[in-house]
């Protein structure tokens, strides 16, 4: 047998053949929370992305006139248009030369202007919070980031939707002024509709991603926890 000693040639004994060390596998690495959060931030980057879109779109819709439109008539949250062909009498009894002039000092028009300022500013504070959780790599800082963030997006959403529902309502009201009998909404108001619908997706975005990494490092605590206490 191979364990046994025997005799060689010439009557020495020969030693029995050592057995290899055996083979052991490396200890396991267990994960800390130091370490860096592998790349599955996707979500806040498209909420990001989300974000600066609403920034462009929201410049768009207030600088243009093209909320409301009729036979020779542009009006917009800061300024209404009156075309060089424009039927008379004028929309709302006004009298001027074609050109454009400051927007009628109707409330609901202040009042949907000032709220998509507002949605202007929240998401441009969401956006950059966004960002700078991106940025970061301590994970509460992040997590605190992401936290106002959301609660940014979210105001902004609700001021551009309460602006988009006033601005007809309170039009219709003054319908019978209009001395138009065909009145159409502009790209201007569908461009706020798309900014609320890219807030919306922002938000889900960011709640949705914040509570994966959340559970995400409270495993990785609980791994290294354990780590530590082993021998």
């Amino acid at each position: 047998m191979q364990g046994r000693a025997g005799a060689g040639p010439g009557g020495h004994r020969t030693l029995p053949r050592a057995l290899p060390p055996p083979v052991l596998p490396p200890p396991p690495q267990f994960a800390s929370e130091e370490d860096e959060m592998p790349a599955n931030q996707i979500a806040q980057v498209i909420a990001l992305i989300c974000g600066l879109l609403v920034v462009i779109l929201m410049v768009l819709g207030l600088a243009s006139a093209d909320w409301l439109m009729a036979a020779g008539w542009r009006q917009g949250l800061f300024m209404h248009c009156i075309d060089p062909i424009a039927p008379t009498p004028l929309p709302f009894d006004i009298i001027a030369q074609p050109g454009c002039y400051a927007a009628r000092p109707a409330p609901y028009i202040k009042a949907a202007a000032g709220l998509c300022v507002a949605t202007l500013a929240a998401d441009v504070c969401g956006a950059l919070l966004t960002g700078l959780g991106l940025r970061s790599t301590d994970h509460r800082t992040k997590f605190r980031y992401y936290r106002f963030a959301v609660l940014a997006m979210a105001l902004a959403l609700m001021c551009i939707l309460i602006a988009l529902v006033i601005y007809p309502v309170c039009f219709a009201a003054e319908l019978n002024l209009g001395n138009r009998s065909v009145w159409e909404f502009g790209w201007a108001y569908g461009v706020g509709w798309g900014a609320a619908i890219f807030l919306f997706g922002a938000v889900v975005l960011l709640l949705c991603d914040k509570e994966s990494e959340e559970l995400y490092y409270k495993e990785r605590k609980v791994v290294s926890v354990e780590g530590g206490g082993r021998p």
